[in-house]
């Protein structure tokens, strides 16, 4: 019997270059935040973020086409989205490997705007954050604040284990990290190209 091979479901960014200038049929899908997406983000691609994506999975997956490629800021994101609509059917959906950055790096075209930090940076700000407040003030308040730093530790354990992140969730939706116009399905799935029932 002969094992059938895994189908390959992340891209490096000079493959993406590629299909860009040769795949009519591609869609771009970031799903980072608007604020994020604002930022950065690749010429040409449509800003779906992941919650959004999450929460309309099944209308989203209808309009995909043959070739979809899932972008953020290091492909964790992403690889969740994937997941997400294999679910939905959508069974070829690809990651850019090293997200957004790694697709600038390679010379992509992107488009830039207002600068700020990206999630996974503020998440680690402000988990590191609390872990030194943690340790200080169990040292020079109360032993009772070492347990700041425990929790924190568990939590991001847990955050590796399940392959998500409520602190990046609930910083997300800080004022700093929304746009004047945050996307709604209206306004992001709605307008995708209809490209028909996605490859199986």
């Amino acid at each position: 019997m002969t094992a059938t091979p895994a189908a390959v479901t992340s891209v490096d960014a000079q493959t993406l270059r590629t299909w860009m200038q040769d795949q009519e049929d591609l869609i771009v899908l970031d799903v980072r935040s608007a604020a994020e997406f604002e930022s950065m983000h690749i010429r040409g691609s449509y800003n779906v973020p992941l919650p959004l994506l999450s929460e309309h999975t099944d209308a989203l997956a209808e309009r995909l086409g043959k070739r979809v490629v899932l972008v953020c800021q290091s492909g964790t994101r992403a690889e969740q989205a994937r997941t997400r609509l294999g679910g939905a059917g959508v069974g070829f959906a690809h990651v850019l490997a090293g997200g957004v950055p790694a697709f600038a790096a390679a010379n992509g075209d992107v488009v830039r705007g207002q600068q700020r930090w990206d999630l996974e940076r503020q998440v680690r700000v402000v988990a590191g954050s609390a872990v030194v407040l943690g340790l200080a003030g169990g040292r020079f308040v109360s032993p009772k604040l070492r347990m700041l730093a425990g929790g924190i530790g568990a939590g991001l354990t847990f955050s590796a284990a399940a392959n998500s992140c409520a602190m990046g969730m609930v910083l997300a939706k800080m004022p700093w990290n929304r746009t004047s116009s945050e996307p709604t399905r209206e306004s992001a799935i709605e307008t995708l190209p209809q490209q028909g029932p996605a490859a199986s």
